[in-house]
């Protein structure tokens, strides 16, 4: 048995393919593609402009969006925060009010909680008892003022599914704008912008098996005119996101998400049959019960919540790479927001533990966690 921890943390970040590594590395150096591609005085910056147009196309393909609609930022962090702070300052007074659930991450939530400071009034839906957030909940929270309602596709640490069409639906026809923060979905489920009635969206690369400090953000021409600019310096991005654009993170991601939409049926099937294996494996283990809704969920993560006594998550970290908790929210220590949210005590959640799989787990792999899950959960206290 391999004596180096087995990575089961995918929704925290996912190692770069080799595919991608490879035309990275042919933007780099003096031999490669390193030219700016807001230099337009020379052949260098020219072909790198090329290649950042067709990396703004591959992403756009992957979701079903026009290539103009896609604006680069450093990850799906920045991209909430322009969408959120970007939207918000383009609103006239009439229409302020926003709304998010107590779910979400904490790029969004810490950046909602900065505009209800600066005077937006904001609703914060809670989740029924399977941790989604229902289409009658938003539709009940919409005023005559509601500008914004930002939600995930895919909750990044439970890994259940938001029904995002039906909530965009009633937004669309509230005449309010709908935010979907997609970094956990993209490769995962299929997204199709040209169909779906969402208005902004946020995307990361490294959640996709790309670099990180690259995401990109969706803006669909009922955004596009309200829509300011959170950095200033330059114009680009067609004058919302101001900044040199880094090549190789770019054709990075745009190479990632073109691999993850040629693949996605046949990944999803055989993610499918490792998730059920999973499951079932450690849900037949005395005190592990599925946290969050059993149907309404990407096969990727689960999180489970293990009610053995004394139990702690580090008791698995020689064997076992996974998270309690968001990897955003490791550092506190504090039980996940998003299991609280649930209903579950300080102590369940502190018991909670995600596990998360993806390209590169194999049917061996689940079969070695189920058997370091049997044996912590099996062993007596005094030996943890």
């Amino acid at each position: 048995m391999s004596t180096s921890p087995l990575y089961l943390d995918y929704a925290a970040t996912t190692p770069v393919d080799e595919r991608v590594i490879e035309v990275m590395v042919a933007c780099l150096g003096r031999e490669g593609n390193f030219g700016n591609p807001a230099s337009n005085g020379h052949s260098y910056g020219k072909i790198a402009r090329d290649s950042v147009d067709q990396a703004r196309r591959q992403v756009a393909q992957t979701v079903g969006a026009h290539a103009d609609e896609i604006i680069w930022t450093s990850g799906a962090t920045e991209s909430n925060n322009l969408a959120l702070k970007g939207i918000a300052q383009g609103s006239s007074e009439q229409r302020r009010h926003i709304i998010t659930s107590v779910l979400e991450h904490k790029a969004v939530l810490d950046t909602v909680r900065e505009l209800e400071l600066q005077g937006y009034p904001v609703t914060r839906l809670t989740p029924d008892a399977d941790g989604l957030i229902q289409p009658e909940a938003v539709n009940a929270a919409l005023r005559d003022d509601t500008l914004l309602v930002s939600l995930m596709q895919v909750n990044n640490e439970l890994g259940t599914l938001t029904d995002v069409a039906a909530i965009g639906e009633i937004v669309r026809a509230h005449g309010a704008l709908l935010h979907v923060d997609a970094a956990q979905a993209v490769g995962k489920v299929q997204i199709d912008l040209a169909t779906l009635p969402v208005d902004l969206m946020s995307f990361s690369a490294h959640k996709v098996y790309g670099p990180k400090g690259i995401g990109a953000l969706y803006v669909g021409p009922r955004a596009r005119a309200l829509l300011k600019a959170q950095m200033h310096g330059g114009g680009h991005e067609g004058g919302l996101r101001s900044g040199t654009l880094a090549t190789h993170q770019i054709v990075g991601m745009g190479t990632a998400f073109a691999l993850a939409a040629a693949q996605i049926e046949a990944e999803s099937r055989r993610i499918e049959q490792l998730s059920r294996r999973l499951r079932e494996g450690l849900l037949s283990l005395p005190g592990v019960a599925l946290n969050g809704c059993a149907q309404q969920r990407i096969p990727h993560t689960l999180n489970l919540c293990i009610t053995k006594a004394g139990f702690n998550s580090n008791q698995l970290a020689g064997s076992l790479a996974l998270s309690s908790t968001s990897a955003c929210n490791s550092a506190s220590q504090a039980p996940s927001h998003v299991l609280l949210a649930l209903g579950l005590d300080a102590g369940q959640a502190l018991s909670s533990v995600r596990v998360s799989v993806g390209r590169y787990t194999s049917e061996a792999d689940v079969e070695r966690a189920i058997a370091v899950f049997n044996q912590a959960l099996s062993a007596p206290p005094a030996l943890w």
